[in-house]
């Protein structure tokens, strides 16, 4: 099994402290999202202007790191920020990015911020996910759209759309060419993890989606190419009353987050592809 960055820091925790404590996870960690960026000792340092010895001397325990030497690191590597946080404390220091959830008072201005591009969307469906496809926002016309389909109150929360297209129970059944938007779908989740990395709960969900019937293994993973990972658009047809109806997806992400949460956070907008389904979604909902 490749090692991963929760895997590193597990060991990290329960290191016996005669043999230096978490500190002694930190050169195998650097090394770990070295070899994840595919750069050298060479590369990190003309990326952050700290001398190749340093790092080098970081990375074998001989050296400790101040804070700011290893934030620096960090951006060279592109960590995402919950991982800088364990990166900050497997070398002794305390974690810097905050960890608050949309709904904390600290988020209200980017709550209010993607209520009103939720809003905007309408009539057509917008949703707030966070890194593991689970819905924190909607629109109004999120739930009455899919409840055209099924019964959402059904559905156990927190509400996930991974979960919710690979259910039989769920909008499985209307889905067009499933199996080829199961696969994009897998593309997604790997192309968009945060920062690049499938962490272990990511893994956990894909093991989850693998158990639903008829699924088979290799769409579980980044080589089943269902679409040109260069598609501007991520299409979605269902079907409705004998009716296709087709629409596609963007994506967007906050810009230079400061937050856990705010990095994390998927912004999914859906719109229709063509007249008739744009004219069949508006009757469908009552507008």
């Amino acid at each position: 099994m490749p090692i991963t960055n929760g895997t590193i820091m597990a060991s990290a925790l329960h290191k016996d402290s005669s043999q230096g404590g978490v500190q002694n996870e930190l050169g195998p960690l650097m090394r770990h999202w070295r070899s994840k960026r595919g750069k050298s000792q060479l590369d990190i340092s003309l990326d952050t202007g700290i001398s190749q010895r340093h790092i080098s001397f970081i990375e074998s325990g001989r050296s400790n790191p101040s804070r700011q030497a290893l934030i620096e690191i960090a951006q060279a590597l592109d960590i995402p920020l919950r991982e800088r946080n364990l990166l900050l404390q497997a070398a002794g220091y305390a974690a810097i990015y905050s960890d608050s959830p949309l709904e904390a008072l600290e988020m209200l201005s980017l709550r209010k911020a993607l209520q009103r591009m939720l809003h905007q969307h309408a009539p057509f469906p917008a949703i707030v996910m966070d890194r593991y496809w689970n819905v924190l926002m909607t629109n109004d016309d999120a739930p009455r759209f899919f409840n055209c389909f099924i019964d959402m109150s059904t559905r156990p929360e927190p509400r996930n759309m991974l979960h919710l297209i690979f259910d039989p129970t769920g909008m499985r059944p209307f889905v067009v060419n499933w199996e080829q938007t199961v696969h994009s779908l897998i593309q997604r989740v790997h192309r968009e993890s945060v920062g690049r990395v499938v962490d272990e709960k990511t893994e956990a969900l894909l093991r989850a989606l693998h158990a639903y019937p008829d699924v088979k293994a290799e769409w579980m993973t980044s080589n089943a190419h269902a679409i040109s990972p260069s598609s501007p658009v991520i299409p979605l047809s269902f079907a409705k009353d004998g009716i296709v109806m087709n629409y596609f997806s963007m994506v967007s992400t906050v810009g230079t987050p400061h937050t856990i949460c705010a990095q994390e956070i998927r912004i999914e907008c859906m719109f229709p592809a063509d007249d008739i389904t744009e004219a069949k979604h508006l009757q469908m909902l009552g507008h």
